[in-house]
């Protein structure tokens, strides 16, 4: 086998990619990983993990990507620092340009993930990990009886802020308009909840504090009416985007733009598989990825021995 030829090529270093990595070389598979950062993903930059199976204290999303690449790489998992770029996938042999090379393989897996769509403030990217999340199944243990604000009227910022008043004692929900998208029953909790205040026709325009979040500035888009919210903690929910941009319309996506799969994981093209957070699927949890990694590379195996 040449060089720059491998029987998988994972594209993608979070949970998903390594954990198919992992399984991979395992199945005695010449594997290749490339990951344009660190691998890790979003995990490497959360702070605490506390629903991840077997880690009963919790475990810092670094320590626990560290154990997963040590584990994968134990197995003969090669990892490359690059990026991918285009993919043509119309032959056996998947051809795949990197900015720095071209690889061949049997197999790929597609394992890019998503990125929460941010709201493009002051303050936003700097208290990342500090106050501000996108994800109230990871982090809103950390707030009993503490202050939120949260960002979104669709269905999961409504059913996520009321997921929050089980920790919070009061959650500020800011809406660009007057009344929620989400389905009528969400509402219909919602708007019941005595721990959840409406701040409608309002947008955030910063966030401010000074080693943790301290507060949130909303404006109302009718008045231009300015105000500061005192709180702990700020949860965006107005989407999240598949980091799909390189795959062009080469594989099928769903409407937002994430891979469509089987249940075996493999997508539109034959021995292209995808899994983790840019596979189109209602939860996006590292348990959840890893478990789509396990069937992306056992069936890619599959695949590859029915070549």
């Amino acid at each position: 086998m040449e060089k720059n030829d491998y029987d998988v090529v994972i594209i993608g270093g979070g949970p998903a990619g390594l954990t198919a990595g992992l399984y991979a070389s395992r199945a005695r598979l010449r594997t290749l990983l490339v990951e344009k950062a660190a691998p890790g993903g979003q995990a490497l930059i959360t702070d605490w993990i506390e629903n991840y199976p077997g880690f009963p204290e919790g475990v810092s999303g670094m320590d626990l990507v560290e154990k997963m690449t040590d584990q994968a790489r134990k197995f003969g998992l090669e990892i490359e620092s690059d990026e991918a770029m285009s993919m043509d996938l119309d032959s056996d042999r998947k051809t795949l340009s990197l900015s720095g090379k071209t690889l061949t393989a049997s197999s790929v897996i597609i394992a890019t993930g998503a990125a929460p769509r941010n709201l493009g403030v002051p303050g936003e990217e700097r208290f990342f990990g500090r106050g501000l999340s996108f994800c109230a199944t990871c982090d809103g243990p950390f707030y009993k009886d503490r202050v939120l604000a949260a960002v979104g009227g669709g269905d999961t910022a409504v059913q996520e802020t009321v997921f929050l008043t089980r920790f919070a004692k009061k959650v500020y929900l800011v809406h660009r308009r007057d009344q929620l998208r989400a389905t009528r029953i969400l509402q219909e909790r919602a708007l019941a909840n005595d721990r959840i205040e409406f701040v409608w026709d309002s947008v955030v325009k910063g966030v401010g504090g000074l080693s943790n979040i301290e507060n949130v500035t909303v404006e109302n888009v009718k008045t231009g009416e300015e105000r500061q919210l005192s709180v702990d903690g700020l949860f965006v929910w107005i989407g999240i985007l598949p980091n799909t941009g390189f795959l062009g319309d080469s594989l099928r996506l769903d409407p937002s733009g994430f891979v469509m799969t089987d249940e075996k994981m493999e997508t539109s093209a034959p021995g292209v598989f995808a899994a983790g957070d840019v596979r189109s699927k209602p939860l996006r949890q590292i348990s959840t990825a890893v478990g789509d990694a396990a069937t992306a590379a056992f069936s890619a195996e599959h695949y590859i021995e029915s070549l």
